[in-house]
């Protein structure tokens, strides 16, 4: 059968925390075209050539096109049937994300565009329906292939995947979708929480105009419990307040409504916004939760307590689909699965995850450090394109309990000579300062790997395949001044500047990278030929990393096989390389049973090893 026969949208809300009732999916079949030079100016141009699935790329063979060579440019177009809203109602046409800038037609007229490809924008489009029921809505997406100044993470410049880079991501690759809201309605909400004062802080904006005496009640609840349920004027459009909590005083009892990977406690919220005599006019959902993150001398703390990071570094690509998941049980499967492998918590790396992702990691209990996808060059192009796209990412996922780090760059990528260029440091610094600024509550990682300039903790990559020798460079007598001044994990400096001895956490970011079986044509940092071998190799190697006091946490490389990179502990359809009991044993130090989890065909992957 072809994609579009077997195709089901089987994906939850695309917005978890703001949602609503009247939306409706627009994934699925839409007519597709490549303009290969990216000569067209406007869809009467196009030239209709076939079919293609949403939200899968045209890379992918789940897309039904399975495009692999160079596309500057490509073209979607969907006819949906709308009725025109009425009593004031508007249209909100969504898009997840689009690769890299997007223009969008309705019914002729240019309706909107963005640019980023990892960021989600939303155009009204109510003033151009017709009145007839069928809309025409055309996507242009522009995709310069061989362009190293724009974020593009992981997908590579060269014709085919090479080294560390994979794939390209052309065009749709979220959830399209649209929603009808009433002419003033709820339109962006953000949570803050506080241990310290036992208090949430929320801030929403109203979109439309607002009457003299409208209200915003706001109810919270854990379970079938109460713990606020106040009502608010609305000032200026917007809502700013602080929601007290009653404290529950004893520890064990607090301990009980705070949010962590071991007990992820949420705050359901329903928020009601009504007029000036009290009609209704919006409701949402939402949801939050209480925890506190930041760091304190060389510790890593969550909750107010020291809290030891066991993540693994996942870059969330499929066999068939890319970097978008087959569905919204396989991004499930994900969180389940590492966290039966034993991890806490996963660096997602060089991409944006869906916010699908964040919302499992949120119920199910698994912290995520974000990062941004690199640009290759330092210019002004690249610095303005990766600063606003940056701002649009922690915008978006600010309010999700599970995000604990930010990581505006990696390995020095986007800015390669900082040790001799002060511009480049400036860049960086800049980046974490900014970043500090949108967000307070969260520690920043200003550049993974080496070559720290600014940041609230250090990560070093070192995939030395001798354990022994990682066990000497992290565990010696006075191993902070010698390893910051004369080891060269990588070869790269750790941190640049006349520094001392850091004051910060050290996590040991990227290692291992054990590639097995070392298939013709995978490779990994070290390899090994058979799965008993990698048993050992990666318990020997945990038991030394989580033995080394100098660290605050680490993250291994990696969860999945990732195309050419055989380097995961399960492979890339997530059947595991070697029993989850001895993974999880060698990356926790205890055994528990894990939950049990679905097969991987019920999530539309295959279970046959590969």
């Amino acid at each position: 059968m072809t994609p579009v026969e077997t195709f089901q949208d089987q994906r939850g809300y695309p917005r978890p925390q703001l949602r609503r009732t009247q939306w409706q999916s627009l994934n699925g079949p839409w007519q597709f075209a490549r303009d290969v030079a990216g000569l067209w100016q406007s869809p009467l141009d196009v030239r209709w050539e076939s079919t293609i699935i949403v939200p899968f790329a045209p890379e992918t063979e789940a897309s039904g096109i399975g495009e692999s060579g160079f596309v500057r440019a490509c073209w979607y177009r969907r006819v949906i049937e709308v009725v025109r809203p009425s009593g004031g109602q508007r249209l909100l046409l969504h898009f997840g994300a689009v690769d890299y800038a997007a223009n969008v037609w309705v019914n002729g007229v240019q309706a909107g565009q963005h640019e980023g490809g990892y960021t989600p924008f939303t155009i009204d489009i109510t003033s151009l329906l017709k009145h007839e029921t069928a809309q025409d809505v055309v996507v242009q997406a522009f995709d310069d292939p061989g362009d190293l100044t724009k974020p593009r993470g992981k997908q590579d410049w060269q014709l085919k995947p090479h080294a560390i880079w994979y794939p390209r991501t052309t065009g749709i690759w979220q959830t399209v979708w649209y929603e009808l809201v009433p002419a003033t309605h709820i339109q962006h909400l953000r949570w803050t929480s506080s241990i310290e004062r036992w208090e949430l802080a929320l801030e929403v904006a109203i979109a439309g105009v607002v009457e003299e005496g409208a209200r915003l009640r706001v109810n919270l609840t854990i379970g079938d419990k109460v713990i606020a349920d106040d009502t608010y004027s609305i000032a200026n459009n917007e809502v700013h307040r602080r929601i007290a909590l009653s404290d529950p005083g004893i520890d064990d009892y607090r301990n009980e409504l705070l949010w962590s990977p071991e007990s992820p406690r949420l705050i359901e919220a329903l928020l009601e916004l009504s007029g000036g005599r009290g009609e209704p006019i919006d409701t949402v959902e939402s949801y939050t939760a209480l925890r506190s993150v930041t760091t304190q001398r060389d510790r890593f703390m969550f909750n107010g307590r020291p809290y030891y990071l066991r993540l693994v570094l996942d870059q969330g690509y499929w066999p068939e689909t890319g970097i978008t998941a087959p569905n919204d049980a396989a991004l499930r499967q994900d969180v389940e699965l590492t966290k039966a492998l034993g991890f806490n918590g996963v660096r997602k790396h060089q991409k944006v995850e869906d916010p699908r992702y964040l919302y499992w990691a949120d119920r199910l209990g698994l912290i995520v450090w974000s990062e941004m996808p690199s640009a290759y060059r330092f210019t002004k192009s690249s610095i303005a394109r990766v600063v606003r796209e940056w701002i649009e990412v922690i915008e978006r996922d600010y309010s999700h309990p599970c995000v604990v780090t930010w990581v505006p760059f990696n390995e020095s990528w986007g800015a390669p000579n900082l040790p001799d260029s002060a511009p480049e440091r400036h860049y960086v610094e800049a980046l974490y300062h900014l970043t500090r600024t949108l967000d307070p509550t969260r520690p920043v990682v200003g550049n993974d790997g080496w070559e720290s300039v600014a940041t609230d903790i250090i990560g070093i990559h070192d995939y030395d395949a001798d354990t022994d020798r990682i066990a000497r460079r992290y565990h010696a007598d006075e191993v902070l001044p010698r390893l910051f001044r004369r080891e060269r994990p990588g070869g790269r400096l750790l941190m640049l500047g006349e520094q001392g001895p850091p004051d910060q956490p050290i996590v040991l970011s990227e290692f291992g990278g054990i590639a097995c079986p070392a298939a013709p044509g995978t490779w990994g940092y070290s390899q090994c030929e058979t799965a008993e071998e990698l048993g050992r190799r990666y318990t020997r190697l945990l038991e030394v990393v989580r033995s080394l006091a100098v660290l605050s946490g680490f993250c291994y490389t990696q969860f999945a096989d990732t195309y050419q990179e055989a380097n995961g502990l399960v492979r890339a359809d997530r059947t595991p390389k070697i029993p989850i009991a001895m993974i999880q044993r060698a990356t926790s130090g205890s055994w528990r049973q894990p939950p049990p989890l679905e097969p991987l065909a019920a999530v539309g992957l295959t279970d046959t090893p590969g």
